[in-house]
């Protein structure tokens, strides 16, 4: 079984923290400081074992955040210079990885009434982990001038500064406070997004296709003008991007997107789709073959993808699509696309026992569908 997410937040982190701030600070109480940082931690998952080591580093950094953001650079280890940041702590080294989670969250508490300061201090961090979480704070309430400062990144030396640009302003981004202004007007980071969607790193132009997502959930007609003015004639790095930018909207046969990627067209043809095993527990899995022929004189451009319709606990359904096949099919054409579809329990979904669906749309348009009964597995009994 995978390691839980919460402990790359633990006991042996916090400790290893604690020789970097002391060479930064010798003043540093360290004792104390894992005293409280490893007091009840590994009750907490991940977010609340960050904000637990956050609350023991006011008890222990100077009162002063200068001050304190000085001792938090002096600790740091070296810039990451690669696109990948090293996971763990290097006690010899500095700080570096998951403890910085913490410390970001340290500076955006502290630093608000300095913000010039802080945004100083989480240019550095953000090249040893991220600061995508501490800079959100600040959006909130210095926007002006985190734009500003955010429109100069955009040129850094770093990839890893660049890419916050884009991360750190994401309306939407995943276990980070929701920036409820972005989410009603983007506008304000589109001029990043266009700074940055050529940018030589892929690391960079994957935060700016999240970015773009995320857009697409709120006004996806800001998408589709995107894909009209950036498409045509884009490089072959920037159609990726795009294309992961359009994920959501094509999923759900959005006219101007699909449109846009050549996909507007409805599927002429037949499809039938079987479906194996019929009934199946929770922790395997179905395979589902889907037989398509054309009967158009053209050939067709095909984005197939699949909706399972799960049961809720009232009884009702409610669909998640997934990613399928791109394709282009010839004129009077045939193919056959198999899938296998997991159905073991993950964090983000209940699973509910009853019949499922199973629907597969071309060029966003429902073309088949079929079902299954998903059942519990018997709890084992003790001996």
């Amino acid at each position: 079984m995978a390691e839980p997410f919460k402990n790359l937040v633990n006991p042996a982190l916090v400790r290893a923290a604690v020789p970097a701030l002391q060479r930064a600070w010798p003043a540093f109480d360290g004792e104390r400081f894992v005293a409280l940082a490893c007091d009840g931690l590994e009750a907490l998952e991940l977010k609340a074992r960050a904000m637990h080591v956050c609350t023991a580093l006011e008890a222990t950094l100077p009162a002063d955040f200068a001050a304190a953001a000085d001792v938090i650079e002096a600790a740091l280890a070296p810039a990451e210079p690669a696109d990948s940041i090293t996971p763990a702590n290097d006690p010899a080294g500095g700080l570096r990885g998951w403890i910085l989670w913490p410390v970001g969250e340290y500076i955006a508490r502290h630093g608000q009434e300095q913000p010039q300061r802080a945004l100083a201090a989480l240019h550095a961090l953000t090249q040893r982990f991220t600061a995508e979480f501490a800079i959100r704070p600040f959006i909130v309430r210095h926007p002006a001038l985190v734009f500003a400062t955010l429109r100069r990144w955009t040129t850094d030396a770093s990839p890893h500064v660049r890419r916050l640009v884009s991360e750190g302003s994401r309306p939407r981004l995943p276990w980070g406070l929701r920036l409820q202004s972005l989410v009603q007007d983007p506008s304000p980071t589109l001029p990043l997004l266009a700074a940055l969607q050529d940018d030589p790193s892929d690391y960079v132009r994957r935060s700016v296709a999240n970015h773009l997502n995320d857009i697409a959930k709120d006004h996806p007609q800001v998408v589709v003008d995107w894909l009209r003015t950036h498409l045509p004639g884009a490089p072959a790095p920037r159609r990726a991007l795009l294309r992961h930018a359009s994920r959501t909207l094509v999923k759900q046969g959005h006219p101007g997107v699909m449109k846009a990627w050549g996909l507007g067209s409805a599927w002429r043809g037949e499809a039938v789709l079987t479906l194996t095993p019929r009934r199946v527990k929770l922790g395997d899995g179905i395979t589902f073959t889907l037989q398509l022929r054309s009967n158009s004189a053209r050939v067709q451009k095909l984005a197939v993808d699949y909706a399972v319709h799960h049961v809720k606990a009232d009884g009702s359904r409610t669909p998640k699509v997934f990613k399928g096949w791109t394709i282009e099919l010839p004129a009077r054409g045939e193919a056959t696309l198999v899938k296998r579809h997991s159905l073991r329990p993950v964090t983000t979904r209940r699973y509910h026992p009853g019949e499922h669906g199973l629907v597969v749309q071309v060029n966003g348009r429902p073309v088949a569908e079929s079902t299954f009964a998903l059942v519990m597995p018997r709890p084992t009994r003790a001996r």
